[in-house]
Parts: C-alpha cells; sequence; structure tokens
C-alpha cells in the first residue's frame, strides 16, 4: 500500500515485481546452496537486487543501501517496512558462489524462458549479434612489471597462508624493502642497463621461490596456491634458463629470439589468469576479455507498428578472452541460440563472424546468416585486373577447370589448409608459356596459374554469398544489422559493460549475464508502459536509410 502511494505511477522495481516475480524464485539455485546450518537469505531475492543493481548502475554498497531504504525496492523484495537489509558483503559472495557453480546465467535463462512463454521471443525470426571489448579490473602491466608484481602477489599469497614456511626461504627483511611497493613504471630506473638487471633480479627470485615450492619436502597444498602457481606460469613466458661455459645456470629474458608463447596463452596479470591482451586495427589495444552480444530484431516497415510492437530483446550473451577472433564465436552462439528454443531464420553480423564452412553449416541448421563475406584475396581480385576466380569455369565431375582462354587444368590435388578442406589446381607450364593472356593470369616464377578452392558445397556458398551481397535488394536488407551498435552503446551507458568489475573469466561471464538481464527488464518496462526506449539512435538511423532505399 505504501509502494503504491509512493509510486502512483509504478516503477521499474515495482513492475518487475508484478510481472516477473516468477523469475526471481530460490529452486534455480538450490544445487549452489545448502539445506543444512542456519537459514540464510534468498538467493532468488539476491538475484532481484543483483539484477536492479545493474539496471541502475549501482555499487556494492549502494545496492545494500536501496534494499534497505528504497520503498519500491522492498516491495520488489516482498520485504517488511521494517527490514534492516543486509551487510554489502553478501552479493560478493553471492557472486562468488554463482560463478563457482556455472550458474552465470541462470536468471538471464529464466528470463528468456518467461519471454518465449509470454510470446515476446521465439525462433524462426531475425536475430543480430556484435561484439564489443571489455577491459579487466586490474592495471596494465608491461613484461617487466608483470615480471616484478608476480613474484610479489605470490609474495603476499605466502606471507598470509604460509608465513613461517616463507620466512624459511626467502631474506625476509630484503624482499619486503623490493616488493612492498607494488611494481610500477614509475619506480622502475630508466637506464636500460639498470632495467635489464631488476629484470634479472626479478627472475632470480622467482626461480628460488618457485624451486622452494616445488621442492621435495614442501607440503603440496603450497604449489596449489593460485598465486604460487601463475609465478611460474610467469616464470616460464618471461625468462629462460641455460648454462654458461663454467656450466653454471644463468636466467635471462626471453626476447624475440627466443620467442615468447602466444597471445592466447600469455599472462597479462598475476591477479586474473583470464585476461588476455589483444588488438583490433591500428587503433584499439586493450588487456580484458571480448563480449558478443545477441538480440531479437524486427524488420524495418515494423518500426511504427506502436504499442504492439514486440521488443528487441538480448537472446544470448557470449563472453570470451580479448584472443578469441569472432569467427570463432559464430557456432557456440547459434549452438546457445537452438539449444534455448530461439533460433533465428535469419541471423545478421557483421564480416568479422562468416566462413564458408559456418554459413554451410548454418544453413544445413536452417539458419540463414546475412553477412558481408570476404572477398576474393587473389592478386587479380585485389588489383581488379586480369583474371580472379569467377573467370574460370569448374566441372565438378570431372574434377577440371577450365580458364578464359579454353585450356584445362592438369592436377586436381585436395589437400588440407590450416587444418581445413581445400583443393589445389595446377595449369601446366607448356599451357601457360604460351597463352597470349599470361600476363592478365599470373605473374608466378614458374609461369603457370594455380587455384585454390573449397569443397564444392562450400565454394557455391561463398561464391552465391560474395555475388548477392553486391546487390541493393542485399544492402538494403543488411541495414538491419546495424540497430544492434544501439544496443552495445545503451548496454556501455546503462550497464558499464566495457569495463570487467570483477576479476576471472566466470565472474565476467556473471557480470554480462546480469548486465544483460538488466537490459532486457528496463526493455521489457519500456514495453509495458508504452515507451519504446530500446529503439536507439543507430535503429532510427537505419529506418530513415530504408526509408530514402526505397
Amino acid at each position: 500500500m505504501v509502494a503504491r502511494a509512493a509510486f502512483p505511477k509504478g516503477s521499474l522495481a515495482i513492475r518487475v515485481r508484478d510481472h516477473l516475480a516468477e523469475v526471481f524464485v530460490d529452486e534455480p539455485f538450490a544445487d549452489a546452496f545448502g539445506v543444512r546450518g542456519a537459514p540464510g537469505l534468498s538467493p532468488g531475492a539476491l538475484s532481484l537486487v543483483t539484477v536492479l543493481q545493474f539496471a541502475e548502475d549501482l555499487t556494492d554498497r549502494q545496492a545494500a543501501a536501496m534494499a534497505v531504504r528504497a520503498i519500491d525496492w522492498k516491495y520488489a523484495l516482498g520485504a517488511e517496512l521494517a527490514d534492516t537489509g543486509f551487510d554489502a558483503s553478501v552479493l560478493s559472495r553471492f557472486r562468488t558462489r554463482l560463478a563457482g557453480d556455472g550458474m552465470e546465467r541462470v536468471v538471464f535463462d529464466r528470463l528468456l524462458e518467461h519471454c518465449k512463454d509470454a510470446g515476446l521471443v521465439a525462433a524462426g525470426g531475425k536475430q543480430r549479434t556484435d561484439s564489443t571489448h571489455v577491459i579487466s579490473a586490474v592495471r596494465d602491466l608491461n613484461r617487466l612489471e608483470l615480471a616484478g608484481e608476480s613474484v610479489r602477489a605470490a609474495l603476499e599469497a605466502l606471507a598470509v597462508a604460509a608465513p613461517l614456511w616463507l620466512a624459511g626461504q626467502i631474506d625476509v627483511t630484503e624482499f619486503a624493502e623490493r616488493y612492498g611497493p607494488r611494481i610500477d613504471g614509475w619506480r622502475i630506473p630508466p637506464s636500460q642497463t639498470k632495467r635489464a638487471r631488476l629484470a634479472q633480479v626479478f627472475g632470480q627470485d622467482a626461480l628460488a621461490l618457485c624451486r622452494a615450492a616445488w621442492a621435495k619436502d614442501t607440503p603440496g597444498w603450497i604449489r596449489e596456491i593460485e598465486a604460487v602457481r601463475l609465478l611460474r606460469q610467469v616464470l616460464v613466458q618471461t625468462y629462460l634458463i641455460r648454462s654458461d661455459s663454467r656450466g653454471r645456470q644463468v636466467i635471462k629474458k626471453r626476447d624475440s629470439d627466443d620467442g615468447v608463447p602466444p597471445g592466447q596463452l600469455r599472462l597479462a596479470s598475476p591477479y586474473d589468469a583470464d585476461a588476455r591482451w589483444a588488438a583490433k586495427g591500428e587503433d584499439l589495444f586493450w588487456c580484458g576479455y571480448k563480449i558478443h552480444l545477441t538480440e531479437t530484431c524486427t524488420t524495418l516497415p515494423d518500426a511504427d507498428a506502436g504499442p504492439g510492437r514486440m521488443p528487441n530483446l538480448i537472446t544470448d550473451v557470449h563472453t570470451t578472452d580479448a584472443t578469441v577472433p569472432d569467427v570463432k564465436a559464430t557456432a557456440p552462439i547459434q549452438q546457445s541460440l537452438a539449444k534455448h528454443g530461439v533460433k533465428p531464420a535469419e541471423h545478421y553480423l557483421d564480416s568479422g563472424y562468416p566462413s564458408a564452412d559456418l554459413i554451410t553449416n548454418a544453413m544445413r541448421d536452417g539458419i540463414r546468416m546475412v553477412t558481408p563475406v570476404l572477398l576474393d584475396h587473389c592478386a587479380q581480385a585485389k588489383a581488379a585486373e586480369g583474371f580472379d576466380k569467377t573467370a574460370f569455369t569448374i566441372n565438378w565431375k570431372t574434377r577440371q577447370v577450365r580458364c578464359p582462354a579454353g585450356k584445362t587444368s592438369s592436377h586436381w590435388n585436395p589437400v588440407k589448409q590450416h587444418g581445413t578442406d581445400a583443393i589445389v589446381i595446377t595449369f601446366s607450364v607448356l599451357t601457360c608459356r604460351t597463352c597470349p593472356f599470361q600476363n592478365q593470369c599470373t605473374t608466378s616464377k614458374p609461369g603457370r596459374r594455380m587455384l585454390t578452392l573449397r569443397p564444392e558445397e562450400l565454394h557455391e556458398n561463398l561464391a552465391r554469398a560474395r555475388a548477392e551481397q553486391k546487390t541493393d535488394t542485399w544492402k538494403n536488407k543488411y541495414a538491419l544489422r546495424a540497430g544492434v551498435e544501439g544496443t552495445i552503446n545503451q548496454a556501455l551507458d546503462i550497464t558499464g559493460i566495457r569495463r570487467a568489475r570483477y576479476r576471472g573469466l566466470p565472474k565476467v561471464r556473471l557480470q554480462h549475464a546480469f548486465s544483460a538481464t538488466a537490459l532486457n527488464i528496463i526493455r521489457l518496462d519500456a514495453h509495458w508502459t508504452g515507451h519504446d526506449q530500446h529503439h536507439t539512435r543507430s535503429s532510427r538511423l537505419e529506418h530513415l536509410a530504408y526509408r530514402l532505399t526505397a
């Protein structure tokens, strides 16, 4: 009664309780919470607090305070007016338990199932996907800082877990002076000679700690401490141990000639074992993760459908480390959509997501990928001169290719390239050297033309997609994809999705799942109240573009 009086027009929290009470219940969390001992707080209520927290971009302390002083939050939680709430640390422990038990998406999936039952989302429609970078919750470290900070992190962990053991292995006074303050560029000497010496000292200290931890008389649980395990990994990735001419072991920092681990394996911080460095183009270079958001999308002529128009809702959220390319996320996203019963008939993506194999496999599964595929990369196609692959006639039955001059290929060799099936076509040197079109066809030293093709079905699908994307009809259709940029912008403005709140991939996935859930309840609230807030600037622009082209 008090909540209704205070909010005569209602509020987001009140409408969530009225419409979605069955989503935020305790049963889905039963496996993560015990049944013995003193009763705890309701996990369903804590999940609702977390969703509202992300919807309003609050800290844990602010969210805990809102649960005490905001009457609409009390109404949503079913709490008494005199309820004193809970400590802010409860939210952190709740997230840890969900991430530890693999329940990051429980609330998101339950809301998606509710929307399916309500007829707001369904299989067979149109959906669009895009990705954006996510900066990790740890500071950026160069390789020298990483080496020193990894030793410092291991020392801090050991000082808490095994202080007596640690005191017997190192000179505590010396190490406290060297590793007391955090390692950063302001404290590292500018001289290259001194920096090289400091790198060697960090390596020697790391090696001494690792040898002590992996000694036969050392308790095994010391080696299981995460900071100690990561120190060993950083030591292997950053340093080489060699013997000099006198047989003494010498530790040396790796350089490019010694080889460094690939980006997907290389640690970026001792405090976040999952964060990775990645680059996109020449302007974007970040340490962290990547998120892929998929949402439903209506056709452009339906944009004026009025209050009955279905809201665009997020149907999948997929988080990876920063090094995973978009093309590797396509199949997992489509499999997740099919698993949850919202597989689209048309899937709109940018050029980073498709490949010939993915387009073909998606078509077999009933999904048409509306996406620009990469064009032919042969020299003739790039220069727009001479004969590219489209100028050749392929006879798949006889396994021969006819060139524009009417000559047939001499060799047809099925091969494996980068783990995928391919066919290498070769024309005879004798045929090509006497051809009047040789300069337009090949510049190779042997003087003969070679083609690399995919198997027949993949080749035909790729050729069809390349031809189709040049038409105005396809370009007008593809304009629908642009609206997902507005969704990412909304996620950034409301939930700060481009910056990780927590450390580690499981908790970052949890953050993104709750962020997507928060966006969905905001869009549902706009749908309930008749305010189409999810209609972003990008979708208005695409609607204008559609009208102009029409």
